[in-house]
């Protein structure tokens, strides 16, 4: 005679988990500040240690690890990102650009990472694809 084993405890702690997860998983890229980023075909899966964002009147905001964006000055931001690289030398900074910054200052914060020797990022959201009918 075989013993029958119950499958419901099994399925709480599963149920569990995933809410577990669920929950979680909405922590994982706090965006406290809303910018329209440029789409991109190609995405990169890294997770940037400093994150500076340009809004669409060329205001600057930088944030390090999981801290929320706080406002800084185009004079201040070089120091800044070099603490930050001390802290995380081999972490990225991700430049999170509205699509309406004019390309000319994102070239100018690109160039600012490189004179510094940074290894800086843009930030994409991906593009959508278009639909074909087949």
């Amino acid at each position: 005679m075989m013993a029958a084993f119950s499958m419901a405890s099994m399925t709480d702690v599963i149920f569990l988990l995933l809410i577990f997860f669920m929950v979680t998983s909405t922590f994982v890229f706090p965006n406290a500040l809303e910018v329209n980023l440029p789409q991109s075909s190609q995405q990169t899966a890294i997770k940037p240690g400093t994150r500076v964002y340009i809004d669409s009147d060329l205001n600057l905001y930088a944030s390090f690890g999981e801290e929320s964006p706080a406002p800084v000055s185009a004079d201040a931001l070089p120091a800044f990102l070099r603490l930050a690289h001390e802290q995380a030398p081999e972490s990225y900074i991700a430049l999170y650009a509205d699509k309406e910054v004019p390309y000319g200052k994102i070239v100018e914060l690109l160039d600012m990472g490189a004179a510094n020797s940074l290894k800086m990022v843009l930030a994409t959201t991906p593009a959508s694809r278009p639909k074909t009918d087949r």
